[in-house]
């Protein structure tokens, strides 16, 4: 019998998913570590979520792991009309109550990693929560980061996840016979243009660990063996693939039709190279998107068979980030910053209606998220990211608030002052932070104390790679902290 619940009758995922079990209800929905698992048998086990749950569970924290119960509980969450909310075992207790209790979550799911049964399934009672009206449209709650040093839980409609959906598969092409690696950490958005065009096309939905060890000869020999077609990679990842693909004289898998990256600039430098290596035969395609307007916004075909004449010379010296999406809307203001519309678009910030009113925006008839990313036009009409106009970076594909960082290292007891800011390390961004003892506190082994302190509170990716203990911060003539000399003064 099909997952459809009155709750969940007209969910567009929800009903994509049931249309793949119905066409293809033998074919692998997901592979792990070798093992597979039919839709039939992953529809089964999203009843059994969908039963434990009841309709319209409110907001659900799921716990996220790179695991087929990850998608087991997703899906099953959507089934019954509930609000997923991913949290990643790994981040600090006091860092996971803070974002159950942001997103409204009154119950907790654990499917455990490869469920078999109904009785793998554990959901724990977290809040007495019985308002759930609230959360009747929502698809999802994810977080970015917060200056105020809690994170801000950002709330997408199922219209959004819908809309960005559709796009996607048209962009990706996905078929049947397509292999997808899982890769994403699954408490990022990213994850959804992995999970989410697969499961709604048939697709096979692959998961495993030798994607996750950082050694290259491991991750390319499973991508062969498991004849991955499709990868979905952070700039930052990508990176380090080109440099080894290129030192080392491999070519990319055969198997492989479809390279998408994201989440940083591209390294004009690494598609020049990837362009002389043996990648012809798959896409390399670009994207750009924000949590707060729903995974990927635009795209640029940079090789392979479907970029346009020319556009590997065009990528030698700036790389685009492409054209929107047909459900986008874009608007970039006068003084640069790229703002997007559409039916894409979070409904804001739960809680939190003076961050919502500042990053969303009325202009004429549509609202608008403002980005914070200034860009500009390309001849051709595609867009070239040319930096921030605020704080932000992005570390390992996420949008990172420094402040939210500094926040947490103010909090030290030997800590006068700080300042935090990226760094650019070979081809990716890092967090620097710069420290200012308190009175009379000594320097020695701060550094480490601090990596200590933070550990207890914030997950790995906020966490400073580089923490250099100085005598001052350096101020501008208007009494604003100069972080580009704190970084001189640091070296």
């Amino acid at each position: 019998m099909p997952v459809i619940t009155d709750a969940s009758r007209g969910h567009e995922v929800i009903d994509g998913f049931v249309a793949a079990v119905v066409e293809f209800p033998e074919r692998p929905a997901i592979r792990c570590n070798g093992r597979e698992m039919a839709y039939a048998e992953l529809e089964a086990l999203v009843r059994a979520v969908a039963r434990r749950l009841g309709p319209r569970p409110g907001s659900v924290g799921v716990r996220a792991t790179h695991s087929p119960g990850t998608i087991v509980g997703l899906l099953g969450v959507w089934a019954t009309g509930g609000a997923y909310c991913p949290v990643d075992p790994s981040f600090p207790a006091r860092r996971r109550q803070a974002m159950l209790a942001a997103a409204g979550c009154r119950l907790l799911l654990n499917a455990g990693t490869q469920p078999a049964s109904a009785a793998d399934i554990e959901l724990q009672t977290i809040s007495d929560r019985t308002d759930t009206n609230e959360f009747d449209e929502l698809a999802y709650i994810l977080f970015t980061s917060g200056s105020t040093g809690e994170p801000k839980p950002v709330l997408t409609p199922r219209r959004a996840i819908e809309a960005s959906i559709r796009s996607l598969r048209d962009v990706f092409a996905l078929t049947p016979a397509d292999r997808v690696l899982q890769f994403a950490s699954l408490n990022w958005d990213t994850c959804f243009e992995e999970i989410l065009p697969a499961l709604t096309s048939g697709a096979c939905l692959v998961f495993h660990d030798d994607a996750y060890t950082g050694s290259w000869p491991r991750f390319l020999r499973m991508i062969e063996s498991e004849q991955i077609t499709v990868l979905d990679l952070p700039t930052a990842f990508w990176h380090e693939l080109v440099h080894y693909l290129h030192d080392d004289g491999r070519p990319l898998p055969a198997c492989v039709r479809l390279v998408v990256i994201g989440g940083e600039a591209a390294s004009s430098a690494r598609v020049a190279e990837w362009c002389t290596l043996e990648t012809g035969h798959a896409r390399l395609v670009n994207t750009y998107g924000c949590t707060e307007t729903t995974l990927i916004t635009h795209a640029a075909e940079l090789h392979g068979p479907l970029a346009p004449p020319g556009g590997d010379s065009r990528t030698s010296s700036r790389v685009p980030i492409g054209r929107p999406l047909r459900h986008v809307i874009e608007h970039i203001s006068g003084e640069g910053e790229l703002l997007i519309g559409g039916p894409s678009l979070a409904a804001g910030y739960r809680g939190l209606p003076e961050a919502t009113d500042a990053r969303f925006v009325t202009i004429g008839p549509h609202r608008f998220f403002r980005t914070g990313d200034r860009v500009s036009r390309m001849a051709d009409g595609t867009l070239v990211h040319e930096g921030r106009i605020d704080r932000e970076v992005k570390i390992r594909g996420v949008r990172v608030d420094p402040a939210e960082v500094e926040a947490h290292i103010a909090d030290h007891p030997a800590v006068g002052a700080v300042a935090v800011t990226g760094i650019s390390v070979a081809d990716h961004t890092a967090l620097a932070a710069y420290v200012v003892p308190r009175s009379r506190a000594s320097a020695s082994g701060l550094d480490a104390s601090i990596i200590d302190h933070l550990r207890s509170r914030l997950p790995a990716h906020l966490i400073p790679s580089r923490i250099c203990v100085v005598a001052d911060l350096a101020y501008t003539a208007s009494g604003k902290v100069d972080r580009i000399r704190m970084k001189e003064v640091a070296e």
